[in-house]
């Protein structure tokens, strides 16, 4: 099986799709620029499937790596058979080639070793012949200085006959589907523990039991952590006279006087070496699901959140709220710097009100403020409606920004280059500000884990799940494209075909030449040959620059091809840009080449129509009921806005303006069960939703949604 047809068994498009997507990842082309640019090669797949194929064909040359190795280490034992090279060659199911590889695998001194060197296989190889011999008169024959008697002699044997049973890949390939089907996870507590505060959070499962297959991947992550932190025993278990049988079946073909010592190996064979091994590998499978279940959640809500709506290039006065320490106010212009900090104290137990209400009018109407961007942790509440006591001379409009991952950034390296002669809360400031104005451009300076949009992202498979945020971050940055004379180092380097040391040398190029004027000179920053530049050009974006196309998503390799489309309606390039009638009157098919096929040049007139348009849509202010602060204020029944702040798969939560989120469960976000939270909410969306229960002991509150 070659790697087209491996990544074909799952990937449901034509093998020339898949054939040509390889070569062209082999070519270091990245996934935005195939998925964008190169749409009548691949055959129209967009960036989920070329991120498909990516993966698989990584899993094709691991497998075909680990079946080298394997295949060499037999070899050099000298016992690589034809057949069981063949075997190895045709397999590519990595389980499959682990059992082959079994019997041959360096492993601790077994029970089985030891009974070898006291000469028992011969007698193990009589009971699994399963011919009518008298097994205990032979045993007699092999009794010596190690071998007390026949007893001791048929012991060694039998286990001598477990191991190869624990190694017959088909009685493992049996039990697994077993596992698979009918596996029960079961857990109990630790009596010593059960009455920490900590475990009380896991008191559903201090005795617990239900099918593997049907526990969801957030419960089965639960019961992870809470047996990795100590407070329960878990245990995945099937029923053991249907284990039995399955290797019975498989292992003994006649009755005779063999068969209650084959019985008696069966038993050793499955509790010693199958049991444990094919319960801790079902388990193992069922956390990869769960963690790849967890993953893509995190995922999603991470896409939504680089790409919640920004408020743009506006001034903003921005507020990380506090009581005893004070809220700490800075000023931003409309590229996101720096102009003004300072701290006032309004509440509690300063209570200097009236000036620090002077001094927010004099900060607004100095840096002629457009909008205010209020941090949502402590004191968020309180701030707002100060705020929204002030009469200012003009409309500012007032906004709520989460300001999970402030700290974080305000604290790391990046901050501390950005504004070195600034403290930790100056820095938290103005990333609570500029999330406001563009999110993308601040979140992708923090550590995803650091903005808690996720489930149990501290438990899962850390690299799968890196992998897995960087790729959803370049897809939001390159879905959106990047001002290349306004973008930290940090947002470039996730430009397609950019990275880390590209972005530190077009941001080095930028402060001593100046702005870039047009695409071109992308070319004379160091190191960025023409491969960076076909990967990452059409990525950027340049306002005002010589030529209108250096602000579109129409990549430099066309520009020759739209100039030929003006010109044939007697236009200049800049009268066809944003001239919807005149673009209707274009003829794709006509503009065919060798190197750009139909599907292109309509995504060339669809921008055209359209030159750089944002695809994300503009902030808009958001209320939160003024009646309800915390959540002593609650009662059942109330309807309150919201804003939703994280989606799992068991439901999503709500800000509704007090520190604790409510929880929507997913049975209750509409009429019908829904299977997927993301069909009917997004993360920031602004909802209504029904208060049915709280509980302010644990600091719960259950609400349903109205939609």
């Amino acid at each position: 099986m070659n790697n087209i047809q491996f990544i074909s068994k799952t990937v449901a498009t034509a093998a020339i799709n898949i054939q040509k997507t390889v070569q062209l990842l082999s070519e270091d082309c990245t996934i935005p620029f195939i998925s964008r640019y190169r749409k009548d090669v691949t055959g129209n797949l967009d960036e989920v499937v070329i991120e498909q194929i990516a993966k698989l064909q990584k899993e094709y040359e691991t497998i075909v790596k680990r079946k080298e190795t394997i295949l060499k280490t037999i070899d050099e034992q000298g016992q690589l058979s034809v057949e069981l090279k063949a075997k190895i060659d045709h397999s590519f199911d990595l389980q499959d080639i682990e059992d082959l590889y079994l019997p041959y695998k360096k492993k601790k001194r077994t029970k089985a070793d030891v009974a070898r060197e006291n000469g028992l296989e011969p007698l193990a190889k009589i009971i699994v012949s399963q011919g009518n011999d008298d097994v205990d008169f032979l045993a007699t024959q092999y009794v010596n200085e190690a071998i007390i008697n026949e007893d001791a002699a048929l012991q060694g044997a039998r286990e001598i006959v477990a191991e190869w049973i624990n190694e017959n890949i088909y009685v493992r390939q049996q039990l697994r589907r077993l596992y698979q089907r009918k596996a029960v996870v079961t857990t109990k507590v630790v009596k010593s523990k059960k009455d920490d505060e900590a475990a009380q959070k896991f008191t559903q499962y201090f005795e617990w039991a239900e099918p593997l297959s049907k526990a969801p991947a957030h419960r089965l992550m639960a019961m992870l952590r809470a047996e990795k932190e100590g407070y329960i025993k878990l245990k995945i278990e099937t029923d053991i006279d249907e284990a039995y049988d399955i290797i019975d079946e498989i292992i003994i073909k006649k009755q005779n006087n063999t068969t209650p010592h084959l019985q008696l190996a069966i038993e050793d064979s499955y509790k010693r070496l199958l049991q444990p091994a094919i319960s801790n590998e079902t388990l193992q499978d069922a956390k990869t699901k769960a963690d790849a279940n967890s993953i893509q959640v995190f995922a999603n809500n991470l896409g939504q959140l680089l790409l919640a709506p920004p408020l743009g290039e506006k001034r903003i006065l921005a507020i990380d709220p506090g009581f005893r320490s004070g809220c700490k106010i800075v000023c931003l212009d409309e590229k996101g710097d720096l102009l003004y900090n300072e701290t006032i104290y309004p509440h509690a137990p300063q209570k200097e009100e009236a000036m620090a209400m002077k001094k927010i009018r004099s900060m607004v109407n100095s840096y002629k403020i457009d909008a205010i961007s209020i941090g949502n942790g402590t004191a968020s509440r309180e701030t707002e409606f100060f705020i929204k006591k002030i009469a200012f001379d003009k409309p500012v409009q007032v906004f709520i920004v989460s300001e999970a991952g402030a700290s974080v950034y305000s604290a790391s390296k990046i901050a501390r280059e950005e504004f070195p002669d600034y403290d930790v809360t100056v820095r938290g400031s103005v990333s609570i500000g500029r999330r406001l104005s563009d999110p993308l451009a601040e979140l992708v300076k923090i550590d995803p884990k650091a903005i808690g949009v996720g489930q149990y992202q501290h438990d899962v498979d850390q690299s799968k799940l890196k992998d897995e945020l960087d790729t959803t971050v370049v897809r939001c940055v390159n879905s959106v494209g990047v001002n290349i004379n306004t973008a930290s180092k940090h947002l470039l380097s996730y430009v397609s075909g950019i990275g880390e040391k590209l972005a530190e040398n077009i941001v080095k190029y930028r402060s001593e030449n100046g702005p870039f004027e047009d695409r071109k000179q992308l070319k004379k920053v160091p190191r960025l040959g023409e491969k960076a530049y076909q990967q990452g050009a059409a990525f950027i974006r340049i306002s005002n620059a010589k030529n209108p196309l250096d602000n579109s998503a129409v990549h430099p390799e066309a520009y020759s091809i739209v100039e030929k489309m003006a010109k044939d309606l007697k236009l200049k390039v800049t009268e066809l840009i944003a001239n919807k009638e005149k673009t209707a009157l274009i003829k794709p098919e006509n503009y065919i080449t060798t190197e750009i096929g139909l599907l292109t040049l309509k995504d060339i007139i669809k921008e055209l129509e359209k030159p750089g348009l944002d695809p994300r849509k503009s902030a808009k202010v958001f209320e939160f009921d003024p009646n309800v602060k915390t959540i002593k204020d609650l009662k059942t029944g109330m309807i309150l806005p919201g804003i939703v702040n994280n989606i799992t798969n068991f439901g999503c939560f709500v800000d509704i303006g007090v520190k604790e989120s409510g929880l929507v469960h997913i049975s209750q976000l509409k009429a019908g069960f829904v299977s997927d939270v993301n069909e009917v909410v997004k993360l920031h969306q602004h909802v209504e939703v029904k208060v049915t229960e709280v509980d302010e002991d644990r600091k719960r509150i259950q609400l349903t949604m109205i939609i």
